[in-house]
């Protein structure tokens, strides 16, 4: 078989992710934060795109005989503020003395600002280090302190063994013990424990409960036990009552098994909605938050400049950030407009959830909401990541809207989250010294909703709702 070149024509598509599609793609999943700070970036780098200033009122030109009296009145009641004695025309009905005055009418001016008097919530390890140097440890054992701090977790517990803290210290072990020994000590008590039965009985030493042989020995060997809720061996070791059992459980509830949960790992994130649904008359009415996002427009100054470019260079760079900023700004709408679009569909399809709550959330998936508005689920998807609702009934994520379907006996059909806040409903109401099981649950859906749910499809729902089992449940006192 002989090699030849030959020339063909294939006619094929493909798909090409230019530079504007990838932006306008990487736009439609960011949340509002992230996209009022890809703005101001984009501003920063990108001279041609300015924030549109709002016009102000017009203001009506005063009448010259109107500002001379106002003027006369301003000087006339700055006179009086003057030369007038107020404490004295008071006498003793004066509820401030003159010193007092004084006082307030300096002491905004003597006052820092509130960022300078902002103080930072305390973290975990500058707290122990605080109680550290101020501790009367030798220095050598500060030292220690300082490495075996700076393994402490942000739950309280220590992640290092002795030997690995006396090798990154250069000590023997036993020194470590000696001070590990104190810092557990410090505030909160229990921190830098090992294991859960240390920190508790760092605890009991501290409270001075140490003589109460039975309390020692149910945190040193049986807090499984505790927790499992198997009590009747207890009682049998013990020889104790349910009531003196119960004495016992109330002490160590008071306990604190996470030393150093209150410190927390930083400050709370609040959630910002991305759109508003208000409810007027029979009608639901939707409002995008614009809040913070600058509204954009290319910059008469600059386009005047790029009109007057010198040199192909400076054209092509004007032309290019020219074409980037009104990409941008189309990107934006187009962005804006889309969710407006979901969002509405969101309403049309769930609108007994908008009415009456959760308990009416109906079965909905992507492709519904891509067909009803005529675009791709991908960009149903990415729109609807990140972005957060504000409905009658609390702040909603938009993919909570989509949910699975069950089959009811009728044949309609009901969305998992009903069914998730039903289950949730029923748990919150049952006797706690005879909770519900899975199966009767499964029994009590059937008979209110007519729904064909099995038990372990309980149990999966109860699980991701982090709803502990009925045995787990169960109270005994």
């Amino acid at each position: 078989m002989a090699l030849e070149l030959r020339q063909q024509l294939k006619l094929t598509q493909q798909l090409v992710m230019t530079p504007q599609l990838q932006q306008a793609i990487r736009l439609l999943q960011l949340s509002r934060l992230e996209l009022v700070e890809t703005v101001q970036q984009e501003m920063l780098e990108n001279p041609f795109l300015e924030e549109a200033q709002d016009e102000g009122p017009q203001v009506e030109t005063p009448d010259p005989r109107e500002a001379a009296t106002a003027a006369a009145d301003v000087a006339y009641d700055r006179e009086i503020a003057r030369d007038a004695d107020w404490e004295d025309y008071l006498g003793d009905f004066a509820s401030t003395s003159r010193q007092s005055t004084v006082r307030e009418t300096e002491l905004p001016e003597e006052m820092t600002s509130f960022e300078a008097r902002y103080a930072a919530k305390p973290s975990l390890e500058g707290h122990l280090m605080w109680q550290l140097r101020l501790s009367s440890l030798t220095e050598r054992q500060k030292d220690i302190g300082e490495v075996i701090i700076g393994n402490i977790a942000s739950s309280g517990y220590l992640h290092a063994t002795v030997d690995d803290i006396a090798e990154m210290a250069g000590v023997t072990p036993g020194e470590v013990e000696s001070v590990l020994h104190a810092v557990q000590r410090f505030d909160p008590v229990g921190v830098s424990a090992r294991t859960a039965q240390e920190c508790l009985l760092v605890q009991i030493e501290m409270l001075g409960y140490t003589r109460d042989k039975v309390l020692v020995e149910l945190v040193r060997d049986h807090l499984e036990d505790l927790e499992k809720r198997r009590y009747k061996p207890l009682l049998r070791k013990f020889r104790l009552t349910m009531e003196d059992l119960k004495e016992y459980l109330d002490l160590i509830q008071t306990l604190d098994p996470m030393p150093g949960a209150s410190y927390g790992g930083g400050d709370p994130q609040f959630v910002s909605p991305d759109v508003y649904v208000y409810k007027y008359d029979d009608d639901f009415i939707i409002m995008l938050n614009e809040d913070g996002l600058p509204h954009l427009q290319l910059s008469t100054m600059y386009e005047r400049s790029a009109a007057a470019a010198a040199s192909a260079g400076e054209r092509e760079y004007f032309q290019e950030k020219m074409r980037s900023a009104s990409w941008l700004i189309k990107s934006l709408y187009q962005r804006q407009r889309t969710l407006y679009k979901v969002v509405e569909s969101i309403v049309k399809y769930q609108r007994g959830f908008f009415e009456d709550g959760v308990s009416r959330l109906k079965p909905l998936i992507l492709k519904d909401i891509a067909d009803d508005i005529g675009m791709h689920e991908s960009t149903v998807s990415r729109i609807t990541t990140s972005k957060y609702v504000a409905t009658p009934h609390g702040i909603m994520e938009l993919k909570f809207f989509f949910n699975s379907a069950l089959e009811l006996d009728d044949g309609s059909q009901v969305g998992s989250e009903s069914v998730k806040a039903l289950i949730k409903k029923l748990i919150a109401d049952e006797d706690p010294r005879e909770p519900l099981s899975d199966e009767r649950i499964g029994e009590i859906l059937k008979d209110q909703l007519k729904v064909n749910i099995a038990r372990r499809t309980v149990a999966k729902y109860r699980t991701a709702m982090d709803i502990p089992s009925s045995s787990k449940r169960k109270e005994l006192f």
